[in-house]
């Protein structure tokens, strides 16, 4: 691989960054940092630009139980960390800045950082990630890792025995609240509808579940707690048809109402599913665009685990690597 290099560069405080970069990663989650380590293994000597916020979604987690070689909980923050760490160790070179513009159509990719710099690139990993919806209250910003959730897989587990509540009416919502009471003693679904927009078979399944109950036509106008201290402690909901507001006991608040995938900057070059996530060659990182991959959650609707980005990060490394081999060596 070392052939591919260029030896022209420029400083970038304490970075080098070569006149034309074999492979450069957008993105700094568990896929881009992954990705990272694979290519700098093999020795593409990969340039990763963190993105804002860098680290993706786990440095908005608590503790994280569920990636392996971690048996006690590791805090989301801390796991970033370790993995960022770890890619450096075999030679990437982090940039701590945004692409705000994507030329990805030439046989050299221009990616322009937010001070007017370009980057060139021969591949491109793009691993910019999902941001979960919220409801965008204030008291929910302040509360997100102390009962504040988006990922009932990933904290669900620290709710056994607790009461919880699920926000929202699709498939993913009555998913998350199926799976809540394998921990929860109960788990209240508030839904601003009288019917659930999920299909038929997962409402049967919620309605009959006897540690579910539904809220119909309400919304949540509030949270209270407090961080750092007993985090949440209840939720004001307000039924949208009479006005009347009430408050519930809850330690656990799962926000369901979807994901979108930060695509906005690339979404006229790169073919995209109907969901607005990245559409890849079937079980490959391949892009629509010729040295183009895809990796974590920006190309996954269905798993959003930290595991699984880092899976496909490994993935869009080595499909990259390949398509290096073939076309450059």
């Amino acid at each position: 691989m070392s052939d591919f290099s260029i030896s022209m560069s420029t400083s970038d405080g304490d970075v080098e960054v070569k006149e034309l970069e074999n492979i450069v990663i957008v993105g700094s989650g568990p896929a881009g940092l992954t990705a990272a380590i694979y290519a700098s293994r093999a020795n593409l000597e990969p340039l990763l630009i963190e993105g804002f916020p860098s680290g993706g979604q786990l440095m908005d987690t608590t503790d994280v139980e569920n990636f392996p070689g971690y048996p006690e909980a590791v805090k989301g923050p801390e796991l970033i960390n370790d993995i960022r760490e770890q890619s450096i160790r075999f030679g990437t070179r982090i940039i701590s800045s945004e692409v705000v513009k994507f030329d990805l159509t030439g046989s050299e990719k221009v990616l322009t950082l937010e001070d007017k710099r370009e980057i060139r690139a021969r591949a491109v990993i793009l691993a910019t990630g999902a941001s979960a919806r919220y409801l965008g209250l204030e008291n929910e910003t302040k509360l997100k890792g102390y009962g504040v959730s988006a990922c009932a897989v990933c904290d669900g587990f620290f709710y056994r025995g607790q009461e919880v509540v699920v926000v929202g009416g699709g498939d993913s919502a009555l998913e998350d609240a199926l799976f809540l009471t394998k921990h929860a003693e109960t788990v209240k679904i508030i839904h601003r509808r009288n019917e659930f927009r999920a299909s038929r078979i997962m409402a049967k399944r919620a309605l009959e579940n006897p540690k579910i109950s539904v809220i119909w036509d309400s919304v949540v106008d509030d949270l209270i707690g407090e961080p750092d201290k007993e985090g949440l402690t209840g939720v004001i909901v307000r039924n949208v048809k009479t006005g009347e507001k009430t408050e519930i006991s809850a330690t656990g608040f799962f926000v369901a109402i979807g994901h979108d995938p930060n695509t906005g900057r690339f979404s006229d070059q790169i073919k995209l599913d109907k969901m607005g996530f990245i559409s890849t060659e079937g079980a490959t990182s391949i892009t629509n665009m010729n040295g183009v991959f895809a990796a974590g959650d920006v190309m996954d609707p269905r798993y959003k685990q930290a595991i699984t980005a880092a899976a496909s990060g490994c993935k869009a490394a080595l499909d990259a690597e390949k398509w290096l081999i073939e076309n450059y060596a």
